[in-house]
């Protein structure tokens, strides 16, 4: 998921990706540990997406901010 498909959705849809994304980050750290796990670069994805997201969240929690000022 890239920047442009993040910002076109609402904040309760990001915030709920974001949480389905974490449980996929924590399934695969699962798998990492009991070996199971193949594709390794689903996990650098997965830690992206995540950061990406909460970046997003911040921007529009901020700009949320200044404009009650």
């Amino acid at each position: 998921m890239n920047n442009k498909e993040v910002r076109e959705l609402s904040t309760e849809d990001i915030k709920t990706k974001l949480l389905n994304i974490r449980q996929e980050l924590m399934n695969l750290r699962f798998q990492i540990v009991t070996g199971q796990l193949t594709d390794t670069s689903r996990f650098k994805v997965a830690r992206r997406d995540i950061a990406r997201m909460e970046t997003i969240l911040n921007e529009r929690a901020r700009q949320e901010k200044e404009g009650k000022k």
